[in-house]
């Protein structure tokens, strides 16, 4: 059984930072493809950054520059570092881990004031 519980949301103001993190019980880890999506009320998931168990990583153009995802194979886990937060990060955020299929955190709630 897959597991994957996130960490660290919360409350900030706009251009202060948040590390999220996510941690993975079960074997799929080390051959999977880590990521972190967000959704925003009334929008559709959508793919923040994914990073490859070589260590290729991927961001969406509005948070390039900003976040810095990375992730950890002998402890089981990826960060997502977001620096530079904007009103428009608010989201609740998820972990995925993509094998053959997709496996998902309960979410974490991430708010930037303005």
């Amino acid at each position: 059984q897959v597991q994957l519980v996130e960490s660290g949301g919360g409350l900030v103001q706009a251009g202060g930072s948040l590390r999220l993190s996510c941690a993975a019980s079960g074997r799929i880890f080390t051959s999977a493809t880590m990521g972190w999506y967000r959704q925003a009320p009334g929008k559709q998931r959508e793919l923040v950054a994914s990073i490859t168990r070589a260590g290729s990583t991927n961001y969406a153009d509005s948070v390039k520059g900003r976040f810095t995802i990375s992730r950890d194979n002998a402890k089981n886990t990826v960060s997502l570092q977001m620096n530079s937060l904007k009103p428009e990060d608010t989201a609740v955020y998820y972990c995925n881990a993509h094998t053959f299929f997709d496996y998902w955190g309960q979410g974490t709630q991430v708010t930037v004031a303005s």
